[in-house]
């Protein structure tokens, strides 16, 4: 496999753990400080990091907002929507290939792979790099800090795969995981809602991706999630899609092509096209949608209004509400008997959204905090419980789908129930099938149907060293552990002998140690040039502000500096333009600070004659008592 570079983070800095809300759509990181949790960004930019990945033909991968401009222009090698594909295998993911402007593919491991540019990258490469995308941006927020642990929050319905490709990611990423916590818990912690005495809240999350509801009870700071139901395939991303369908079914009427309506560049201008158009009709009653792509001989106007948008998507908001009401039935609850409904997740500004759950819990929804940081506020929340924080909180999560083995016939034996409160254990005892049997096939199994077929196969493992004996003597206890994380452990023993065997799952479609070591090691054997490279950027974007403040000021200083000065500044600012000119892939960092250097070296006699400027017109009419 042909693994994408991957940065390293370095200069370690400990005791600065971040809460990350790796989204769909979007991803930010948040922090617990003196004043509470806030969202981390850069003076004057945003906090959001745009879930990105842009692949050029030479030199690093482009994250965020900077890879989403390239969604257009080279949308085959643009990769969007990666939590999608997180912990799936080509077969579940079938709904999304023909919206992909990208190629998908699988690995002999049942592995989803995007093939871009001759390189084959896995979804948790690629989260990998918003993740360090947002670390990154945490860093320059926090002054230099580096970050090397976080609390990552992920869907409560993100099954066992998917939550183990999570921590995969943040591993490629160099980051530490603490905790894995689920959006719900951790909205409920960014509203406070821990500090209630008791009561049971329900919290919707409809995200770009993905969408659960989770029911929780809160007693004295103890969540407990008594019940969860979702869709790891139902988001804002399949608004979107309804909306490229209404454009492409309009366009076939008026006798375009089918081979243009499936072109890359058609499908990743129709996207942003409808992304845009949801979001205006959050605030206006109609909006106007203009395609016009000459290259294809396109040019598609027409005007869609909210009424017309609802219609399109009132099917999926109705799937939404009958998992609110199985989650109900679940934990056993009325709607009468919420104390607190909270909205998370981008796609629940859809103002049918609200209408729609208000009516179905009976309750005005909690939406005061923005619905785009909650969840990386409250992972902060939980960042600051885990460092030693004074806030007392217990988080107890549930399992999204029940746990078994497969046993003979093709039957599953649940071991573990969905909704199940974690960390939990469940021992169960099992016996050979066949005379003189003397080892056990384990298939570990996820999913709530009665048929192995029609579960998901997490991992399979042997126990051997059985002693020889008549078809059901044997007694083997099988026990299967949850810890906090979700993360399972699956071990069996013959209680006769003693022999055991024990296995962590690694799932089906996770990535092996093997390779998450290759990916690690493609990164540390680059870490110098990564390092570098990053350098070099931060040295041009230092040349860059260093020539504005020059140009905006020489023609006034000018007359006050000497004729050698003035040539030794043209000169540097020449040498600093063309670097500028060249980027940072064309030149190493020695050269990059050199050329700074020398700029800086330059400017001075004219920082001297601006400072000086700058005192006189601050003594200027005043006495020496004053000064």
């Amino acid at each position: 496999m042909g693994y994408i570079e991957l940065n390293v983070l370095d200069h370690v800095v400990k005791n600065v753990v971040l809460g990350i809300d790796l989204g769909t759509t979007n991803s930010l990181a948040a922090i617990w400080d003196a004043d509470g949790p806030r969202v981390l960004a850069p003076e004057g930019e945003s906090p959001i990091v745009p879930s990105v990945v842009y692949v050029p033909e030479k030199g690093k991968a482009l994250v965020g907002s900077a890879a989403k401009a390239q969604a257009v222009l080279d949308p085959t090698h643009t990769l969007f929507s990666i939590k999608r594909f997180m912990g799936r295998g080509i077969g579940d993911i079938q709904a999304d290939l023909a919206m992909l402007p990208y190629k998908v593919s699988e690995t002999d491991r049942h592995l989803v792979q995007f093939e871009v540019r001759g390189k084959k990258i896995t979804p948790q490469q690629a989260s990998a790099l918003i993740l360090q995308e947002v670390a990154l941006r945490a860093v320059n927020a926090l002054g230099g800090a580096d970050i090397i642990q976080a609390v990552i929050t992920v869907p409560a319905y993100f099954d066992e795969p998917q939550r183990q490709a999570t921590r995969d990611a943040a591993k490629l990423a160099g980051i530490e995981v603490l905790r894995i916590v689920s959006e719900p818990t951790a909205a409920c912690l960014a509203y406070g809602l821990d500090q209630k005495g008791e009561g049971n809240i329900a919290v919707y999350d409809l995200g770009g991706g993905t969408f659960d509801v989770s029911i929780l009870r809160v007693d004295d700071g103890v969540f407990q999630v008594l019940s969860t139901a979702g869709d790891t395939a139902l988001g804002g991303d399949d608004f979107d899609r309804c909306l490229i369908r209404r454009f492409q079914d309009e366009l076939r009427a008026q006798g375009c092509a089918e081979e243009t309506l499936a072109d890359p560049q058609f499908l990743s201008a129709a996207r942003l096209a409808a992304e845009h158009a949801k979001r205006d009709l959050s605030s206006d009653p109609s909006t106007r949608i203009q395609l016009s792509l000459p290259e294809l001989g396109l040019d598609y106007r027409t005007t869609l209004t909210r009424a017309e948008f609802e219609a399109l998507i009132t099917p999926l908001i109705n799937k939404t509400l009958d998992h609110c009401r199985r989650a109900l039935a679940d934990a056993n609850l009325k709607p009468s008997d919420l104390d607190e409904v909270v909205l998370v997740g981008g796609s629940t500004r859809v103002p049918l959204v609200r209408a729609q759950v208000e009516a179905a819990f009976g309750r005005k929804p909690h939406t005061e905090l923005n619905p785009d940081h909650v969840v990386a506020l409250g992972a902060a929340a939980q960042a600051q419980v885990l460092t030693g924080g004074r806030r007392d909180v217990l988080l107890l999560d549930v399992t999204p789908l029940s746990l078994g083995l497969e046993t003979m016939g093709g039957a599953v034996a649940k071991m573990i129930e969905r909704n199940s409160t974690i960390p939990c254990s469940h021992t169960e005892g099992f016996t050979t099938y066949v005379d003189n049997q003397t080892g056990l096939d384990l298939n570990i199994l996820q999913g709530e149907r009665e048929l192995a077929a029609n579960c998901r196969s997490l991992g399979q493992f042997k126990l051997t060293g059985i002693p020889p004996m008549p078809a059901g003597m044997a007694k083997v206890a099988v026990r299967f552990h949850l810890d906090a994380d979700g993360q399972l452990t699956v071990t069996a023993r013959e209680e006769s002998t003693g022999v055991a065997s024990t296995i962590t799952v690694e799932p089906m479609h996770g990535l092996t140690d093997a390779e998450v070591e290759a990916m690690l090691h493609e990164g540390y054997a680059n870490a110098q040039a990564d390092f570098d490279h990053r350098r070099a950027v931060e040295l041009i974007t230092e040349m860059g502000t260093m020539l504005r403040a020059i140009e905006k000021n020489l023609e006034a200083a000018s007359p006050q500096l000497d004729k050698e000065t003035l040539e030794d500044l043209a000169e540097a600012m020449v040498a600093a333009k063309a670097a500028i000119a060249k980027g940072p892939e064309a030149i190493d960092k020695a050269a990059v600070q050199a050329t700074r250097d020398s700029l800086e070296q330059a400017s001075l006699p004219l920082a001297a004659v601006l400072m000086d400027s700058v005192v006189k017109k601050a003594v200027s009419g005043k006495q020496l008592g004053d000064l």
